[in-house]
């Protein structure tokens, strides 16, 4: 009897395996309730924890190991393709990288400029380019249409010549644009591409004169050292950017009073200018790379949020948002070597606070909702200086601009 009812119970165990649910090793499950789920609770995968609360083995996707995840790879034919006559050439830019000491990185000065004038997209499409530059030497593969662009860029850095010139900027505001009306006849416009901003080209007389009748004006105000000299093939950067915190928002908390820590973030207010210029050949005319950017908070907007708590259950929480305006301009522009070139981003937030006078602090200080944020037609003059001692010249390293006391080239650039 003991012998058929252990054959029984045998027979009992088979049947529930087979009629229970199938194992499931590494499958995907979609659950009734349309979530994703890899398993089920009553499931174990090979490597894997049971769920009992541990931590689950990485999860392998269905197909893993069956079939590559990556693109197909070859090593090709060993060969750079030269069915456009692409050819090989090196530069030797020692000329320029020795003479450039204040710089990490010289070289990069040069391949800038050959993207700016060839294109980014000639390096990345057909037919098949290459670029690369150390210290020494500039490595470039690509058709000789190409190769012409890019032994010009490099004769205009190596030149010895070009070296000794320098440039100089003044940048300055009129909070009255009026300026314009005597200045008119002596300014010659030149296209500019980006909104807003006007440019002219000036006889470097004419330019003087100018800059004297705008400095008798109350409303001018310039930023920066007219004396300060930016060699040529180097690049300076004029910034009075500062930062400005606020609270933007509230993250609750149940550890510590209030129930809430106010979360911090900060902007930048002020103007950046990046300026590049570079001498042609012919030592006849220049290009000049601008990159300005002008941020201004005009005022934080309040918001108060309901956050109540256990100790406070009424509680309200103010953030601020940001009212900002902003202007931005990145163009190459091209002129000649005799002419000053005199470029204006409109009336535009000022780069810094300006200085009110008691009368106007009084008033706002008073009365704050009629107080505008400050406005000025923001200036920007651009001369080539000539032949300059090395010792006159400006390294490449950013500089930091004045603050309050209190605080004809088209397509590419």
């Amino acid at each position: 009897m003991r012998s058929i009812a252990h054959r029984a119970g045998l027979l009992l165990v088979v049947l529930f395996a087979a009629n229970a649910p199938a194992q499931q090793t590494g499958q995907w499950h979609a659950p009734s309730d349309g979530s994703k789920r890899y398993g089920g609770a009553n499931t174990t995968t090979p490597g894997a924890y049971p769920s009992t609360g541990k931590r689950a083995a990485p999860i392998t996707p269905i197909g893993a190991g069956a079939a590559p995840t990556h693109a197909r790879v070859t090593k090709g034919s060993g060969e750079l393709p030269h069915d456009q006559g692409q050819v090989w050439r090196e530069y030797d830019i020692t000329p320029y990288t020795s003479r450039n000491t204040s710089t990490n990185r010289p070289e990069q000065a040069i391949v800038d400029w050959i993207l700016r004038e060839t294109g980014y997209e000639t390096w990345h499409s057909e037919p098949v380019g290459l670029l690369s530059a150390n210290h020494n030497m500039l490595r470039c593969y690509h058709t000789p249409e190409v190769q012409a662009v890019v032994a010009d860029i490099v004769d205009r850095f190596v030149n010895t010549q070009a070296d000794a010139y320098a440039f100089s900027l003044r940048v300055a505001t009129v909070v009255n644009p009026n300026w314009r009306a005597k200045a008119m006849p002596m300014m010659t416009p030149i296209p500019v591409q980006s909104p807003g901003v006007q440019g002219w080209l000036l006889a470097k007389e004419d330019a003087q004169l100018l800059i004297s009748e705008l400095s008798r004006r109350t409303d001018y105000r310039e930023f920066n050292s007219p004396q300060q000299l930016i060699a040529n093939g180097r690049s300076i950067v004029l910034s009075t950017m500062r930062p400005r915190q606020y609270v933007k928002g509230a993250i609750p908390t149940q550890t510590q009073w209030p129930g809430y820590q106010p979360e911090m973030g900060t902007l930048e207010e002020g103007f950046s200018l990046e300026f590049s210029p570079l001498m042609s050949l012919d030592l006849a005319s220049a290009d000049a790379v601008v990159k300005l950017r002008l941020n201004q908070i005009e005022k934080m907007v309040p918001v108060k949020l309901d956050l109540p708590t256990v100790v406070a259950p009424n509680q309200r929480v103010e953030i601020e948002v940001p009212q900002m305006t902003m202007a931005n301009m990145h163009e190459r522009f091209h002129w000649p070597m005799e002419h000053v070139l005199l470029l204006s981003m409109g009336v535009v937030a000022a780069p810094a606070p300006t200085k009110d006078s008691p009368l106007t602090d009084t008033i706002n200080s008073a009365l704050p909702m009629f107080k505008d944020p400050p406005r000025a037609d923001a200036l920007l003059f651009i001369e080539n200086r000539g032949q300059e001692t090395p010792a006159q010249a400006t390294a490449s390293v950013p500089q930091r601009a004045a603050t309050a006391p209190t605080r004809s080239f088209q397509g590419r650039y």
